[in-house]
């Protein structure tokens, strides 16, 4: 941050959470210790957005003086992989000391082993994973301490890795993916570079899903998110979206290009029209990511050169759940999404029905993609007419009607 800036400012929905905050960071400093904010919280409020929690880092204290100051004050635990985070019960606040490398101990003694309170924070950033993640922020003092530039790369929209110690935790990778897609964010090639040369390892499938559920619930553009799967090679791990690319569709309904473009046309429409309700919008926007995996093996070329995908819906459920189950063993979820990859042709159908004759008696396409979400629903009656609540209109249409905004031409 250059001269004269002013300090990063601190907001979180609820202002309590911040007051609980300030008690952390004042009972360090009254220990002789200095607690510095890290990582998303402080990415976000340099953003001007409001912080969903606090990552509070801590130095100068050894690790069982730290767990004793706040013991005393808050009711703790120890979390996280090896036990390297402090929880505030009741509260989104988590506390550590820089750790000098992992381990696979327990309990406190685990904790005071392996943490480094006298790690400088320049040494603590390079640990981190991306540049706009290094950034810290000491709030009783007003200081920014970014020693990698994270709030240029923030301002220019790119996101960096801080140094090649990145490649040690390769979930970092799909990191990227939802931070790219989450704020829009151009990645450095040399991070694409690197991300080449990772690969996943022994990588637990729950840490998996929690970076592709932030990628469906958040992201803003996630067609930047699925490129850099795409440009990292990361994408051969993910077959069923390899075969997207590059299957021909027809361009008289899909002047965008091949299923690939397609799909990310319809993730960037969904990005725009979440409901809101997290489970909700988990089940839709994976069965938008996944709606046409049944175009590669359906795909055929007629005698008229006429490209058709017949009966792809329902050739998309296996390759849906296969895709899921390899990262979830959540099976009402996935029954849930595979079920409307298999009808998602269906809300066109709907509509038609209603408005083929002129009188489309109060329904409308949007009307018609709700009703049909309905009916997809877990337990649904076959026959139940639906509600009347927007924003399920993602699917092949919805990408098409980005298609013709941005290929006028061809339309």
């Amino acid at each position: 941050m250059a001269s004269g800036d002013p300090p990063i400012v601190v907001q979180m929905d609820d202002p309590e959470h911040w007051r609980q905050g300030q008690t952390v960071c004042e009972a360090v400093r009254a220990a002789g210790g200095r607690a510095l904010l890290v990582g998303g919280c402080v990415r976000d409020c340099a953003l001007g957005l409001a912080a969903r929690d606090l990552d509070i880092e801590v130095y100068g204290i050894p690790a069982a003086r730290l767990l004793e100051l706040l013991s005393e004050r808050f009711a703790i635990d120890l979390v996280g992989r090896a036990f390297g985070v402090i929880k505030i019960r009741g509260v989104p606040i988590d506390v550590s000391i820089p750790r000098s490398s992992s381990g696979g101990g327990r309990g406190p003694e685990e904790f005071e082993r392996l943490s480094d309170p006298e790690m400088t924070p320049e040494e603590a950033a390079g640990r981190r994973d991306f540049t706009i993640n290094a950034i810290a922020f000491d709030p009783l003092a007003g200081e920014v301490i970014d020693p990698f530039r994270g709030l240029e790369d923030l301002e220019a929209g790119i996101l960096r890795h801080t140094t090649e110690k990145f490649a040690e935790d390769p979930l970092r990778v799909l990191r990227g993916m939802q931070l790219a897609a989450r704020f829009d964010l151009d990645v450095a090639a040399e991070t694409v570079a690197l991300c080449r040369e990772i690969e996943p390892g022994s990588l637990a499938r729950e840490r998996i899903f929690e970076e592709w559920k932030k990628f469906v619930r958040q992201s803003r553009r996630p067609s930047r998110g699925l490129g850099l799967l795409r440009d990292s090679g990361w994408i051969r791990h993910y077959p069923e979206l390899l075969a997207l690319i590059g299957c021909e569709q027809d361009p008289d309904w899909h002047p965008e290009g091949d299923v690939w473009s397609h799909t990310l046309h319809c993730m960037d429409s969904f990005a725009t029209e979440r409901s809101g309700d997290e489970r909700e919008d988990l089940v839709v926007g994976l069965a938008v990511l996944c709606h046409d995996f049944g175009k590669p093996s359906t795909t055929a070329r007629e005698e008229s050169g006429r490209i058709t995908t017949k009966r792809h819906e329902r050739a998309g459920e296996a390759r849906t759940r296969s895709f899921l189950s390899r990262m979830t063993n959540e099976h009402g979820l996935i029954d849930e999404v595979a079920t409307l990859v298999g009808a998602h042709l269906a809300p066109l159908q709907l509509f038609e029905a209603h408005s083929g004759d002129g009188c489309h008696g109060g329904w409308d396409e949007s009307t018609a993609w709700s009703a049909w979400r309905e009916r997809t629903r877990p337990g649904a009656h076959p026959s139940s007419p639906g509600s009347s609540r927007r924003g399920i209109g993602y699917w092949s249409e919805r990408g098409r009607s980005v298609s013709r905004q941005r290929h006028p031409s061809t339309s």
